[in-house]
Parts: C-alpha cells; structure tokens; sequence
C-alpha cells in the first residue's frame, strides 16, 4: 500500500504540523519520598495529563518478555495472524486487526494492532490469545488428580501492572486532597484492563502519514511501553510534544474517566503516533477503565 493513500490534507499532515524543540514531557520516579511524588504526579496530570513513571513495580524482565511474545506474533505468516482477525461488525474486537486499509474516502492510518482482555477473569476470551507464541497466554494443565496452572509472559505483567495502577490511583486521589481509595472507588467494583498490541510498519513516506490519528483516551488511564523507535507525541500549549523513549518507563496517559471524576483538574491528553521510514515502531498499551460493556471496545480498539 502507497503512503500516499494513506495521507492527510496538507495542513495535518506530520510535515506540516511538527513537534516543537526543546521541550520535554515529565520524568517522575516512585524512588522519591512519597510527597514529592504526589505533588509531581498532580501537577504532571494537571498540566499534561501525561508523564513517564520510573523505578515502578514492574520488573525490566516482565517488559522485556512482553515485547519479545508480542514481535514473535507479528512475525508470524499472514494467513496464522489473520486466524484471530476480529470481527467489529457483529460485536467481536478482541483479536487481530488491521487499518492498513485501501478505502480512499477513509482517514486511513498506518497501524497492525492485536486487541483483547487482560482482567477480571469473567471478561477473558483466551480462545482469541495467540496459540504462538506459547508463552504469550495462560494455560491451564488438568489431571486427574490434579489442575495446575501456568502463569506466563501476559498473565506476568498484568499481574505487576494492576500493583502499579493501584499505586497509581493513590497518588491520583490524594492529589486531589482526597483519601487514597477514592479513585479506585469512583471507578466501580471490577476495573477492567484491555492489551492493545501495536505495530507500525515502514511506511514510505512517513510525512504523509500517521499511525494514529491525535486522539484522547476513554480510559481512565492508559500505561503503555514502546519499543526504541520514537513515534508519540502530545499536545501541550498549541504544540506537538515528542516523547523520547526512555527504557523500562511506563508512559501513562490520562484517560477521559479520570478527568470527570477529577472534576478537570486532571486532563485527558490528546496524543498521536507518527511512523518510520526504515524501522517498525511497537507499543504496547494498557487501558485501565471502569466495568464495560463489549460495544465500549470499539473505542479501544481504535486507540494508540
């Protein structure tokens, strides 16, 4: 597919609307005492609705092995990816999809994406998880006298990642001068945590295209990890922000829930993704939200 079927009027194209130098996004550490943390957080989501979370919970080896299952899947042939193709029409978003799309008269963008749930258990399809790479998904091992389970790469990290968003919430709501449960309350029971796997090809002309159109997240927050290949941006102050990739962050977004439960002191970020000419660029996004029906996927499914 030509880039050019893939691009934008002139005034949206990436050549034409670039980031802006010298500036950066915010860079907090959970290494630091709690009150500088809090305050840095609020005022991070206050004035960005975005930053990068070092020295967190989730272990280097957890986002390393994420990465690794999530390459070897869009690796495989073709034909193997497309055995998990969704099916958006009747309802269905988890699984593999593609908007690398010919249709002229759509705002095409330039992005592969597998998409399903991580938690609560009840809202897990793993009939829709890739089968290879094994390690990707969770099995479980019946005898006769015994049920063992497995817990592998995905399971791995949703399990440290909720420990982080919970942390998270905390540092949220005392921001807000509030008891340090309160977020976590004002989203319901059972959050739910949705993976989207993204994949930007090499596109030829990459200041033609996008792989995401700038957007905000319904989410309540999303924590996503990329690979080295630069790519995000957001909006701050009438100007595109690049993020730099900084290895073992978690770059956490403010998500639409947060910003009604806060009030708007904390703003949901409108970010987009660019491509590469030469290199493929991944991330790998986390929407953390409150209980949902399957239709709300839709908006999911179309982020980052």
């Amino acid at each position: 597919m030509e880039a050019s079927r893939s691009s934008r009027p002139p005034h949206k194209r990436p050549e034409n609307s670039k980031a802006i130098d010298g500036v950066t996004v915010p860079v907090i550490s959970l290494s630091q005492p709690h009150d500088v943390v809090v305050d840095e957080t609020t005022r991070a989501c206050s004035e960005w609705g975005f930053f990068l979370l070092m020295d967190h919970d989730v272990s280097p080896g957890a986002i390393r092995r994420l990465k690794e299952v999530g390459e070897e899947f869009f690796n495989l042939p073709q034909k193997e990816k497309e055995s998990y193709a969704n099916d958006p029409s009747s309802g269905r978003f988890d699984g593999y999809g593609t908007r690398m799309t010919r249709n002229l008269d759509e705002k095409v963008e330039w992005v592969d994406y597998f998409f399903h749930v991580m938690h609560p258990p009840p809202k897990v399809n793993y009939d829709f998880w890739p089968k290879n790479p094994p390690s990707y998904r969770v099995y479980i091992v019946t005898k006769i006298e015994e049920i063992a389970k497995r817990r592998e790469v995905t399971e791995e990290y949703n399990v440290e990642l909720r420990q982080v968003t919970n942390k998270l919430l905390e540092l949220l709501s005392e921001g807000l001068g509030l008891e340090g449960k309160s977020l976590r309350s004002g989203l319901g029971d059972e959050i739910e945590f949705k993976m989207k796997i993204n994949m930007y090809p090499p596109c030829p002309q990459p200041q033609l295209a996008l792989g995401v159109e700038p957007h905000t997240d319904m989410s309540a927050l999303t924590l996503l990890v990329p690979n080295d290949v630069p790519g995000l941006q957001v909006w701050k102050d009438g100007n595109w922000v690049a993020v730099n990739y900084l290895p073992n962050s978690l770059f956490v977004h403010v998500g639409y829930q947060v910003e009604v439960l806060s009030n708007g002191k904390y703003k949901s970020v409108l970010h987009r993704s660019l491509v590469n000419k030469e290199r493929t660029r991944m991330s790998w996004a986390v929407f953390v939200t409150y209980a949902s029906t399957r239709s709300n996927d839709r908006s999911y499914s179309r982020a980052h």
